[in-house]
C-alpha cells in the first residue's frame, strides 16, 4: 500500500473515528484503525464491538492495500505534524510495519493484519428511511440530557426510538428518563418509519452521533433492525448495536390531570435558578418553589453554608403551592426550551409536574418533586 494524502483531512476524519477506541483494550485489534486504500480515497474504520465508524477521504492512491494501525497513536502523531503538510503512508514488504512520512518527519509504526479486524456492519437491515439533518439533531438534543447513567437499568442507557400515532398523523417520537426526570420529543415520521420497531439508541452511539453530525444540514439514510441501527451521511457511516432490553411503559408516569399551570419568564426563571443554588448541598441541590397567583418565590435552605431567596414574577390561576425540585434539574430542562415562556403543570406538591414550551408543542418534559 502506497498514499498521499492531505494532513487537514486525514487528520479531520481520524478525529471522527478514532473516539470510539477505547484508551485501554485486552483485544490489541480493537486498539487500532483499519485503512483500506482503494478507488482514489482511504477508507478509515475504528470500532469497540459495540459502535463502527467508517469515513472515506479522497487520497493520491499509488498502491492499493489495507492494514491496521493503533488509532490514538496515529492520531497524536498527525495532529502535531505541520499544518499543509502531506502525508506519505507506505507498507513494504514487511506487513507488520507502516511507514509514515511528512516533511523531514519519519515514523515507522507497528501494523496488524486487516483479516483480523471486526465487521459490525455486516447483516441486513429490514428498515431504511431518510430523515433530515435537523430533525435528527432536535430528537437527540432535546432528550439526551436526560438518559440515565445508572448501569443497573441498562434499558435506560439510552433514547428510545419509535413510531406513534397523533390524531391519525405518523409521528416519530423519541424519550429519554432516568427515573427522576422524562424528555419526550415528536417529529413527522419519514416515509419509510412507519413500521419501525421501538429501539433504544445506547447514550456512547447518542454522543458520536452528536459530534459527527454537528455541521450537517442535509439528509440522512437511517438503515436499522431490532439489534443495530446505521447511520449514512456524506462519506460516513455509523453502525452500532442497539440496547437488548425492553424501556418501559414511560406514558404511565405522565399525568394527566394536572390542572395548576403556572407561567414564567423562561430566561429569568433559570436565572434566579441558578442563583439561588449556590448555597445548595451539592448532593440534593433542592430547590423551594413558593407558587403565587403573580409570582414564584425560590428558596434554598442550608444548614453548612447558609440560605437564599428571590423572586420571580409568574402568573397561576390556582391557589398557592409550594414544591420541590432539583435544581440542577430545573436548569436542564429551562435550556432545552425555545420559547421565552415556561410552563408548568402541577397538581400537588407530591406528583409528577409537567413542563411544556408553549414556543413547541413537540416537546414535553416530566420532573418528579423532591422533599424540602
Amino acid at each position: 500500500m502506497r498514499v498521499t494524502i492531505e494532513r487537514a483531512q486525514f487528520l479531520k476524519s481520524l478525529n471522527h473515528v478514532q473516539s470510539v477506541v477505547e484508551r485501554r483494550n485486552t483485544i490489541p485489534i480493537l486498539s487500532n484503525v483499519l485503512l483500506k486504500a482503494a478507488a482514489g480515497e482511504i477508507q478509515l474504520t475504528a470500532t469497540d464491538l459495540d459502535i463502527e465508524i467508517v469515513e472515506g477521504v479522497p487520497a493520491d492512491i499509488s498502491v492499493e492495500g489495507a492494514t491496521t494501525i493503533p488509532a490514538h497513536l496515529m492520531h497524536d502523531i498527525v495532529r502535531k505534524l505541520p499544518d499543509g503538510s502531506q502525508l506519505e503512508i507506505e507498507q513494504g514488504p514487511d506487513e507488520g510495519r507502516l511507514a509514515i512520512s511528512a516533511g523531514r518527519s519519519r515514523f515507522s509504526l507497528q501494523a496488524l493484519p486487516p483479516d483480523d479486524f471486526p465487521n459490525l456492519s455486516a447483516g441486513e437491515l429490514s428498515h431504511k428511511f431518510i430523515m433530515s439533518a435537523g430533525d435528527l439533531k432536535t430528537m437527540i438534543e432535546k432528550t439526551r440530557f436526560a438518559i440515565s447513567t445508572e448501569e443497573t437499568r441498562y434499558y435506560l442507557n439510552g433514547i428510545y426510538l419509535h413510531h406513534i400515532e397523533i390524531d391519525g398523523k405518523p409521528m416519530l417520537r423519541a424519550v429519554a428518563t432516568d427515573g427522576h426526570r422524562l424528555a419526550q420529543v415528536e417529529v413527522p415520521c419519514p416515509d419509510g418509519a412507519q413500521g419501525i420497531p421501538g429501539i433504544i439508541v445506547p447514550r456512547k452511539t447518542v454522543l458520536e452521533l452528536t459530534k459527527l453530525i454537528e455541521d450537517q444540514d442535509g439528509s440522512i439514510e437511517i438503515a436499522l433492525s431490532d439489534s443495530k441501527i446505521r447511520f449514512t451521511f456524506n462519506d460516513m457511516v455509523l453502525t452500532s448495536k442497539l440496547i437488548d432490553g425492553s424501556f418501559p411503559d414511560y406514558e404511565r408516569v405522565i399525568p394527566t390531570n394536572n390542572d395548576k399551570i403556572m407561567e414564567v419568564d423562561r430566561r429569568l426563571f433559570a436565572q434566579a435558578v441558578d442563583r439561588v443554588s449556590t448555597v445548595s448541598a451539592e448532593k440534593g441541590r433542592a430547590i423551594k418553589l413558593n407558587i403565587n397567583p403573580d409570582k414564584v418565590i425560590l428558596t434554598v435552605n442550608n444548614p453548612d453554608s447558609g440560605n437564599a431567596e428571590e423572586e420571580v414574577a409568574a402568573s397561576c390561576d390556582s391557589e398557592p403551592l409550594d414544591v420541590g425540585f432539583n435544581a440542577q434539574y430545573l436548569l436542564d430542562i429551562a435550556s432545552q426550551l425555545d420559547g421565552d415562556t415556561a410552563q408548568f403543570h402541577m397538581f400537588d406538591s407530591g406528583s409528577p409536574t409537567i413542563v411544556r414550551d408553549p414556543a413547541n408543542s413537540s416537546v414535553l418534559y416530566v420532573l418528579m418533586p423532591m422533599r424540602v
